[in-house]
Formats: structure tokens, C-alpha cells, sequence
């Protein structure tokens, strides 16, 4: 079982499209079926209309079988004509694309939604939690299911052995802080990593804690998640080895659920990519991707952590990602070592929001940072997303617990840094009127830069050019009258300060304008 919107997801990389109804993209989907003409009984949530003569022939398909949804071959002219059958029918349709062969459709529909089955935390199979119910009912005690970094992926209805520790966990979707720490300290994720063998956790009161009875679940030699059982005392005999098998059983299902998962995340990725990169179409791919919305943010986010810079981009990309794909506003992609996501909403402190609430679910010790690009329409994402680039390296620049800086917001600034960057290549003219002052700065001991700047900041007042420089306004006055028979400058000239602005602007790292 998998919703529509997934489905919708993956078979947009194979030029599929859903024609109207966004309103079901979150009905859930069970059985395929295919049109027999030997049987007029023919059910299933997903029907594959082959044959269907028309668009609107696949619906009445659609309707006997009583699917949600048919996939029917039309070219995009027949989009009006799929959404307007769809409406009336009730039905959702998906035009695929006449290039595009049945027999390759249909192995990835039935591969969906027959085997990828989904949970309320993100991707992985419903039926872990029964999984949990039945160990339960086994080893008597609350089983509880977490992914490698802690993570509730599924737990037990049932409370017999239950705990507050327990409670909290499945609560707030993964092991607090307070009790990592503990498991930390007796050793517990170290002897899990190392060993295939059940661990008992003694009781701890004062962290609401019974006991524990926790086994690793493993693919060879990597660690998925592991399998928590609340009990007073060690699990033994027939209840032991039920845990250990259940523990081979629940790797089976988070392995099945990551091969879905990685599909899933790489037609994400290669649509969100051809956005950013410039699509003749944009707004099709937009679409595919099933993005609401006509004004786009482009965010572009760097983690890392003191010991290593590339499993913290990786791990961020996987929370990025995770979920439903009508639960997540964004669509991301990885690009080098930056993580983009395309986010709709012209606020950029939604934007932030969504920064905030990834670094919330990364552990304590990644550092993240971002920087988000304009409001954009579909096709100027990449321009947005060249914005992002360079607010991200405007916050890496920046104090260690700013916000993340916005373009529209902060466009003055990335100015000045392009300005600075072009004069550390050497773009910035050594022989002018400015370079003349530094140097006689430099040779007599004078204060002209900084007089000049001033006046500049004041826009032309000398009082206030004296107040910052905290000199009489006629020393200002002064020293102006010297830097015209140093140099060819005309401060009446208007274009001449501008360039003078610019100048400073380039030459000077520590303070703005």
C-alpha cells in the first residue's frame, strides 16, 4: 500500500503526469489492475487502461474496475480533455507519455504497490507496526523499533511493560536526549555495533526507565535501527530467540523500504536537478514534482561536522527527503557538496522555518548553514538558485549564529563581497586616484582613506564626516582640499564619487558602507 502522491512521485522521471484532482494525491492505494476481455469483474485501486482508444474511455475503464486511479497513453494535448473526465468521474488520471512502454510502467507500478508500503514517520512498511504487535505479544513486553540515529520507526500497541522513558520516546518520534546519553555512557550502542547478541539495559528510575532488552538489526555488517523490549529483568530461552529473529525480520523490511526509498529519491533528485540547471519546461517538470505554487525559493545548505564533512550533507539530505511527498512542502536534490531545495512561498522567513526545523532533527554536533535565493517563477530557479549559493557564502562568512541570509534581503551585501572578490583577482585599477591615496596614507602617516570614506558615508557632509571621525569639521575640510592637489579627484563630479564608492567598497574587508 502507498499514497497516490508517491506514485505520482516516481513515475513523473518516466513522463507520467497527473491531470488535475491534487486532492487525491494522498488516497491510498492497495491493488493494480489491468483491462481483461475475458473478465468484466476486473478490480483495483490502480488501473493500467492498455488499449483504452481514448482518454476518456480509460475513465469508464476506470470506473467499472473502480480503481482511484488510471494511467492512460495520451499525448499532452489530452490533458484538458483527462482532467475535465476525471472531474466528472471522480477518478484521478495519469497521462503517460506514448514513448514510454507498458511493460516498463508496470513493473514499477506493481513494484509500489505491492511491496512499498509506507509509515506515519516517513518511508518504511506499515506493517512493522504489526511486526511490533506480534514480537510483543511474544516476548511479553512494549517493543519499540528505532532507526540508527534513534528514530521511531514503529512500536507496539500494546502498553504491558511500558514505561515513562518509553512513553517519551514514541512521543517525540526518537530516544531523548537525556536517555542517549545514558545508553551512551553504560556502553549500549557500542555493544550493539559490535555484536549480533541481545543487550540488557538495567533499570534506571530516575530517567523512568524499567529496563531494557535491545538487539541490533543488521544487513551484514551495517547497522539499520534496532529493537527495543521493556522487561525487568534479561530476556531468555524461546523469548530471547524470538527477539533475535525478529530482529532478522525487521531488517528485511527497512532494506525493502530503503530500495523504494532510493527510487523514490532519485527521481526527486534528477527533476529538482533539471529546475535548477534550466528546463525548456519548467513548469511540467514543476509539476511532475508536485510543487504548488508559482513563487519558489532555491535553498542551498552545507553540514558538516568537526570530524567529518560529508556524512553530515548525506544524513541532511536523507531528512530533507524523508516523508510523504504531500507532508513535504520542498524538493531536494544533492549538487557537489551543497544540498538545494526548492521550497514554494515568497516568505523567506518560511524559508528559514524550514532551515530551522532540518537542523532540528540532525544530531547536536552537525553545524549547518544556508543561504536562500529570491522569490522566483519556475524558470528563473536557477538564477534563484545562484542567489542561494551566494548567501550561503555569505553566511559562512558570516558570525557563527546568524540567520540564514536571504538575496532580497541581503542582495547589498553580496554586492560588496563580488566587488571584493574581483579586487583579490586584481580586477580593481592599483594606479587610480584611491591607490594614490592609500599609498601617501601609507609613506606620510595621513588619515585621507578614512577622511574620504567618511565624507562619502555622510554623503558630502563635513560635520557629520568630523562627528565620525571625531575631528573639527574644518580639519575635514582641509584634508579634502589636500586629497584634490594629491590626486585628480573632482568631488563635485558625481559619477567620480560613485566610483570612488565602489573603490572603497572593494578595497576595504572590515567595514561596510
Amino acid at each position: 500500500m502507498i499514497r497516490l502522491d508517491r506514485l505520482v512521485n516516481v513515475l513523473g522521471g518516466y513522463g507520467v503526469r497527473l491531470c488535475g484532482r491534487p486532492e487525491m494525491r494522498a488516497a491510498q492505494l492497495r491493488s493494480v489492475a489491468m483491462p481483461d476481455p475475458t473478465d468484466e469483474r476486473v478490480q483495483g485501486d490502480v488501473l493500467m487502461a492498455i488499449g483504452a482508444p481514448s482518454v476518456t474511455e480509460a475513465v469508464r475503464w476506470a470506473v467499472s474496475a473502480r480503481a482511484t486511479v488510471v494511467l492512460a497513453r495520451a499525448g499532452a494535448e489530452a490533458a484538458r480533455e483527462a482532467s475535465s473526465a476525471g472531474e466528472s468521474e471522480g477518478v484521478a488520471v495519469m497521462l503517460v507519455d506514448p514513448a514510454v512502454s507498458w511493460s516498463q510502467l508496470a513493473g514499477v507500478v506493481y513494484g509500489l504497490v505491492l511491496e512499498g508500503s509506507e509509515t506515519e514517520a516517513g518511508r518504511g512498511p506499515t506493517d512493522l507496526f504489526a511486526l511490533a504487535d506480534s514480537l510483543a505479544d511474544v516476548v511479553g513486553g512494549a517493543v519499540t523499533i528505532e532507526d540508527r540515529l534513534s528514530r521511531v520507526l514503529a512500536y507496539s500497541r500494546s502498553q504491558q511493560a511500558g514505561d515513562p522513558a518509553r512513553l517519551e520516546t514514541i512521543l517525540v518520534r526518537q530516544v531523548p536526549g537525556r536517555l542517549r546519553e545514558l545508553f551512551q555512557s553504560r556502553g549500549v550502542f557500542d555493544r550493539l555495533a559490535a555484536s549480533d547478541e541481545p543487550v540488557f539495559v538495567e533499570q534506571d528510575p530516575a530517567h523512568g526507565l524499567t529496563g531494557r532488552m535491545a538487539v541490533a538489526v543488521r544487513a551484514g555488517r551495517e547497522v539499520l535501527g534496532s529493537v527495543w523490549v521493556t522487561c525487568g529483568s534479561p530476556l531468555t530461552g524461546a523469548r530471547l530467540g524470538a527477539l533475535s529473529d525478529g530482529a532478522r525480520t525487521v531488517a528485511l523490511h527497512l532494506l525493502r523500504s530503503r530500495a523504494s526509498a532510493d527510487l523514490e529519491r532519485q527521481v526527486e533528485s534528477d527533476l529538482a536537478i533539471r529546475l535548477l540547471e534550466g528546463s525548456a519546461d519548467a513548469a511540467t517538470v514543476l509539476s511532475q514534482l508536485g510543487v504548488a505554487g508559482e513563487t519558489l525559493r532555491v535553498i542551498a545548505v552545507r553540514a558538516h561536522t568537526e570530524e567529518e564533512r560529508h556524512a553530515a550533507l548525506l544524513l541532511a539530505f536523507e531528512r530533507a527527503t524523508t516523508g510523504f511527498g504531500w507532508s513535504r512542502p520542498g524538493r531536494s536534490t544533492l549538487l557537489g557538496n551543497t544540498l538545494y531545495t526548492i521550497l514554494p512561498g515568497e516568505d523567506a522567513d518560511a524559508a528559514r522555518a524550514w532551515v530551522s526545523a532540518l537542523e532540528s532533527a540532525l544530531p547536536a554536533q552537525v553545524r549547518l548553514l544556508a543561504g536562500i535565493g529570491a522569490p522566483a517563477r519556475a524558470s528563473e530557479l536557477p538564477a534563484s538558485r545562484q542567489e542561494a549559493d551566494e548567501c550561503l557564502a555569505l553566511r559562512e562568512a558570516g558570525p557563527p549564529h546568524a540567520a540564514p541570509p536571504a538575496y532580497d534581503e541581503s542582495w547589498d551585501d553580496i554586492l560588496l563581497r563580488r566587488l571584493r572578490a574581483a579586487a583579490r583577482t586584481g580586477r580593481t585599477p592599483a594606479r587610480g586616484p584611491v591607490g594614490a591615496l592609500r599609498r601617501h596614507d601609507t609613506s606620510h602617516g595621513t588619515h585621507y582613506m578614512a577622511t574620504l570614506r567618511a565624507w562619502l558615508e555622510a554623503q558630502g557632509d563635513p560635520a557629520v564626516a568630523a562627528e565620525r571621525l571625531g575631528v573639527h569639521p574644518n580639519t575635514v575640510r582641509n584634508r579634502l582640499r589636500k586629497i584634490t592637489q594629491i590626486t585628480p579627484l573632482d568631488l563635485d563630479d558625481a559619477r567620480q564619487r560613485l566610483a570612488m564608492i565602489i573603490t572603497l567598497a572593494a578595497l576595504e574587508d572590515d567595514r561596510p558602507l
